[in-house]
């Protein structure tokens, strides 16, 4: 083998062993240390039909389908002096509850402003910010929020604009963007900061007017930097080409490096439409929903990145502006505003198994579907406390699941017995009480890894001694 060869080999497995074991950069990171992938559901507090209810059933509900974050959409005209809008104190008793029902569950919140609720909301008019008025109103709605909740620590922070708009402006994205949505995002979160800048800040790029996209991409590019602490890059993708998948992540992925900003998907997953509900085949039956869904959950796994799926609603509207008819978002198709009746066809998706909080380093984690097995890998840290790792064995290991920790530590759990995990194998260091199976939340949580600074692999397979 010659001298040249032998360079490359070295320098490809160099590569390959740094990819390998290089941290995900997407994941964020909580008090404690812990790394943390979020997920959870957009609450709306209203749908067309009028005001959403929430109680703690629903919210145990999405702790079993793996949440550990909530979105909720505030409206601006119940927190704002907009023409039509003022703060309504019932209305923000509501987001008190929704608050303490997501901490009640160990959920946290994000709160997201839209502008729905006030006379009128003009986006050129906006942008335009005559007298300072618009974006002065439009920050003092938010200081509504932030001096509520700037103590409360199971608000992690706010999505501070909703989908911007350009509509009729005669300026290119870009112009759009660089000119007027950066400095309001340098402004808004100024202020923010100035209440607890612990607090983190979320934001969007804009959202094209309809039939204009990029490489398929509806969500125009941030090409400037913000330049602020404690951001998070959320982009929307609602995209039903699965060719296009990757291709939009990427883009959002090189966005996130230059803006220094993680990546958490503030909402995600096509519209369902009501043949879907009725439909196994076709280009809009379940079949096609479960692989665009699985597609676009294998990338973001692959990535590391949280992601938020709108919405945790019940079906008792639905939209009519798009072909082949009426169409939702909600994940529920019983008419009631919470719902129970799972699309089980888009939630087991959604619900699928992954580590949401790991005390140390997460290296990569996936779930494959076809053979219903997720497999992760960490540097462990036992000084940042305790590890959590969503499984959800009611929907995904109905006959049992094993844990397999780097080949020589094995438990696995019997739902024929009622007697939480069984040890098949061990190793001197490793002590199995520390690994408790909760089935109430579908959660494995683990109070300390077996040696500290090492690196696990952790497989999670279905059956009972499946090895």
């Amino acid at each position: 083998m010659n001298k040249i060869l032998l360079n490359s080999l070295v320098i490809l497995l160099l590569f390959v062993t740094v990819k390998s074991f290089s941290q995900i950069k997407h994941g964020l990171r909580d008090e404690q240390g812990r790394h943390i992938i979020p997920r959870g559901f957009v609450i709306n507090t209203n749908d067309h039909k009028g005001e959403v209810f929430f109680n703690s059933d629903d919210y145990a509900r999405q702790v079993r389908m793996g949440a550990n974050h909530q979105v909720v959409r505030l409206e601006l005209g119940k927190v704002s002096e907009f023409p039509g809008g003022k703060v309504e104190p019932n209305y923000l008793l509501k987001l008190d509850s929704l608050v303490a029902l997501g901490k009640k569950q160990d959920i946290k919140t994000v709160f997201k402003m839209t502008v729905y609720g006030v006379d009128k909301f003009v986006w050129e008019e906006f942008w335009e910010n005559k007298d300072d008025y618009q974006y002065r109103t439009y920050i003092n709605a938010w200081k509504v929020i932030w001096e509520r909740f700037k103590d409360e620590p199971y608000v992690l922070g706010y999505d501070i604009v909703n989908e911007p708009r350009k509509l009729k402006m005669k300026i290119s994205y870009k112009v759009l963007t660089d000119k007027y949505l950066i400095p309001l995002y340098q402004r808004i979160i100024d202020e923010s900061h100035k209440i607890n800048p612990n607090k983190k800040i979320l934001f969007q790029s804009v959202f094209m007017n309809k039939g204009e996209k990029i490489d398929n991409n509806q969500y125009a590019e941030i090409s400037s930097p913000i330049n602020r602490k404690n951001i998070i890059f959320a982009p929307h993708i609602y995209q039903s080409n699965v060719d296009f998948i990757k291709k939009n992540m990427d883009r959002f992925d090189r966005e996130s490096q230059m803006l220094k900003a993680p990546i958490l998907i503030g909402e995600w997953g096509f519209p369902t439409f009501a043949v879907t509900d009725t439909t196994l085949v076709g280009n809009w039956g379940q079949l096609k929903y479960r692989e665009m869904y699985i597609r676009t959950a294998e990338v973001f796994d692959r990535m590391g990145v949280g992601s938020i799926k709108a919405w945790f609603l019940g079906n008792r509207t639905m939209q009519n502006f798009l072909k082949p008819g009426p169409s939702t978002w909600s994940i529920f198709s019983d008419k009631t505003d919470a719902g129970t009746v799972e699309r089980k066809y888009i939630t087991d998706v959604i619900s699928r198994p992954f580590p949401q909080a790991i005390a140390g380093d997460i290296q990569s984690f996936f779930f494959n579907f076809a053979k219903r097995e997720l497999d992760i890998n960490i540097i462990a840290d036992n000084s940042k406390g305790v590890s959590k790792i969503f499984i959800g064995a009611n929907r995904h290991y109905p006959d049992g699941f094993s844990i397999i920790i780097n080949n020589d530590f094995i438990m696995y759990y019997n739902p024929l017995k009622n007697v939480g995990l069984e040890l098949h194998k061990t190793t001197k260091n490793s002590n199995p009480s520390d690994f408790i199976w909760d089935e109430k939340t579908q959660k494995l949580t683990v109070f300390k890894w077996p040696e500290n600074n090492k690196k696990y692999n952790i497989k999670i397979v279905p059956g009972l001694r499946n090895f």
